[in-house]
């Protein structure tokens, strides 16, 4: 039996204070207390149900918070003011001074950066491997190891991760598995593979209207609390908090992200066909042709198909530009960053969410210049979509080109 994210989505009902059908929102960033005794045990983390500060949690954040639990399969969640809050938070409540990460060499490159570049100054460093070898990942695992970090379907690359393989290697060394599944909200299921910890940006896919940024990190009871400590807890201390009237947008729009994510992936697979066809290198997990094909059929939820992302190599940054200069004049969708709005956007990660990487390593992981990133939207007509978008190539010159 494959795991229904959806059923669990779907299951949760929580009433407003009025009888309403969506939760109340808490817009207090203090809570009072009837006895000085409940605030000394709320600060001990020892008062159930008991509010303190909205930093520390609030009930909008908690009821997003189950919701994102429930829909991963993990036993709690805390959500943060964006993805790279929950990233770093979760990151620097894993590791100390000292202590060493093996990360995923195609990550996003916000994330690529903090390891790289930031991290190091707090005396943490990073072994970036081919996430796809899993004897290249196993030999950069050293007695200093603290966290074993990728992306389910890794930016920009759309490389696939073995999660149950990278599980059997972290369990094995006694190292938390970390997984990004920004990419793959209900198509793939981390924790049901064997990931101990789940990180989101719920700017994207979750949250899907363009409108807000956030994140989740999802895992054990005992993580969660530990994130949240007000002695230590990196969440708490550092302050990525949401706020509460974006995590009660949030939550309202997870309930439909079971019908876009079918609309995004279907979508996805018509053009990245269409594409592949007309002899462009494109790259698409849902695609025969891509090496990790038979995997992510073995890690998905298959109600939900491929995922909303693919890449289309048109071989040069000015090509690249032109065609979505093009596409964009013609309303077929928006040249800008990011992913899961309603409208199709693309980008050349190389110059925008990649470009925090190196450019002699981007060569090295396969990032060409004249990739483009597209996160395709949830068109009614399809075929007519691409109709329209060969027009555009035809017009910039790159079908031509391409073929001869």
């Amino acid at each position: 039996m494959k795991y229904k994210p959806a059923n669990h989505i779907q299951d949760l009902q929580y009433f407003g204070e009025f009888g309403g059908v969506n939760p109340s929102i808490s817009d207090s960033s203090t809570y009072t207390f009837l006895s000085a005794k409940t605030m000394f045990d709320t600060f001990e983390g020892n008062a159930d149900g008991c509010y303190l500060y909205s930093r520390h949690s609030s009930p909008s954040n908690l009821y997003l918070g189950e919701a994102l639990a429930a829909m991963e399969g993990t036993e709690t969640a805390n959500v943060a003011a964006s993805g790279m809050g929950a990233i770093t938070g979760t990151l620097l409540q894993l590791c100390m001074a000292g202590d060493h990460v093996v990360s995923s060499r195609t990550i996003y490159g916000g994330t690529y950066a903090f390891l790289k570049n930031f991290a190091p100054r707090l005396n943490i460093e990073t072994s970036f491997v081919d996430i796809t070898k899993l004897d290249l990942v196993e030999a950069a695992i050293n007695e200093d190891t603290k966290v074993l970090f990728c992306e389910s379907v890794s930016n920009p690359l759309l490389e696939v991760a073995d999660i149950q393989g990278l599980s059997k290697i972290a369990k094995k060394h006694n190292i938390p598995l970390v997984v990004d599944n920004t990419f793959s909200p209900l198509s793939i299921t981390p924790a049901q593979l064997g990931a101990d910890i789940v990180i989101h940006s719920l700017t994207k896919f979750i949250n899907g209207s363009s409108d807000t940024v956030g994140g989740v990190t999802c895992g054990t009871q005992d993580f969660i609390n530990a994130l949240r400590s007000v002695n230590d807890g990196a969440n708490m201390l550092l302050g990525p908090t949401m706020d509460s009237l974006r995590s009660a947008s949030v939550l309202k729009n997870m309930r439909t992200l079971h019908i876009r994510m079918k609309q995004h992936s279907k979508n996805a697979m018509y053009l990245a066909q269409k594409f592949e066809a007309d002899g462009f290198r494109t790259v698409y997990p849902g695609l025969p042709s891509h090496p990790s094909h038979e995997l992510f059929k073995k890690m998905m939820n298959p109600d939900y198909g491929f995922g909303g992302m693919l890449t289309l190599d048109v071989g040069t940054i000015d090509k690249a530009n032109e065609f979505m200069e093009l596409m964009q004049e013609e309303n077929l969708g928006y040249l800008a960053v990011s992913l899961g709005f309603y409208k199709t956007l693309f980008s050349a990660p190389g110059s925008s969410t990649s470009s925090e990487i190196p450019e002699e390593e981007q060569i090295e992981m396969g990032l060409s210049n004249g990739l483009i990133r597209f996160s395709i939207g949830l068109d009614d007509d399809i075929e007519r979509t691409y109709q329209m978008m060969k027009t555009c190539m035809k017009k910039v010159g790159l079908l031509e080109a391409h073929k001869a």
